[in-house]
């Protein structure tokens, strides 16, 4: 074999060993770059290259925002109620590096962090508290894995309950006190209701009983009422001056009864 052909075969397998080392890494990817397994730097996005021949390796990392859908939680609140919560994580890499050096499978170890202080904090509230200030157990749920996981290079978004489920028996009686609640605000309503009505009612007979005739015209009024309903309702007319005659009758006979009473006696 003569020499021109073999620099000919030498400069191909340089050129295909160069070529081995490129790399293209997407804008939203990092590459790690380690050389003899230590850390070199950073690598992306676009494309670059390593020391082939097993020299340099380099570990993709994406940086997009992951969700994740925590599994259904079977935990104990604070009042030793058993309840059946959902949750959902949002997290994204921030420092590359960290994620690959610092832990092992990264968004396993977030995930079962979230797991733990998903049991944690509901265990640490009551029911009522889980059912109503759900912004604040959020939060807390936030704030008890995101510090952890700053070693990590890993940046916690949000972490929220997504679904609270209750026993049956639970159910049945919180809707039982919900409809006693309603028919509590039910009667309220009506007897304040009632109240005004009444104390309407009042100021109107003081009205009427300085004016005779305001009483003659409700009284034709509720007479035309009744007409209007098409009914076999009869209706008897008495002026209201034979109701002020039996009333001063009354009075009157109510005052004789003593002096009749002191005859009786006198004889």
């Amino acid at each position: 074999m003569s020499i021109p052909l073999l620099v000919i075969v030498a400069l191909v397998a340089l050129v295909v060993v160069g070529l081995s080392g490129l790399r293209i890494a997407q804008e939203y990817e990092r590459g790690v770059l380690f050389r003899l397994g230590r850390y070199v730097d950073l690598r992306g996005p676009g494309i670059f290259w390593i020391v082939p021949l097993g020299i340099d390796r380099v570990v993709i990392v994406d940086n997009r925002t992951r969700t994740v859908s925590a599994e259904q939680q079977e935990t104990i609140t604070r009042d030793s109620v058993t309840i059946k919560v959902n949750a959902v994580l949002w997290y994204r890499i921030t420092e590359a590096a960290s994620s690959i050096i610092n832990v092992s499978q990264a968004p396993a170890a977030v995930y079962q962090l979230a797991l733990t202080g998903l049991r944690n904090i509901i265990g640490q509230h009551d029911l009522d508290e889980v059912l109503r200030e759900r912004d604040k157990i959020n939060s807390l749920l936030k704030d008890f894995i995101a510090p952890s996981t700053v070693s990590w290079g890993i940046e916690v978004q949000r972490f929220e309950m997504k679904d609270v489920e209750l026993p049956v028996a639970m159910q049945q009686v919180m809707a039982m006190q919900a409809e006693a609640i309603r028919e509590k605000r039910a009667r309220i309503i009506k007897a304040e209701a009632e109240l005004e009505a009444s104390e309407k009612l009042a100021a109107a007979s003081l009205r009427m009983m300085g004016n005779p005739a305001a009483l003659e015209l409700r009284r034709m009024q509720m007479i035309a009422e009744v007409g209007a309903e098409n009914n076999s309702t009869t209706v008897l007319m008495i002026p209201s001056d034979f109701v002020t005659l039996s009333k001063s009758l009354a009075e009157y006979l109510r005052e004789q009864s003593p002096g009749r009473k002191q005859v009786a006696e006198a004889a």
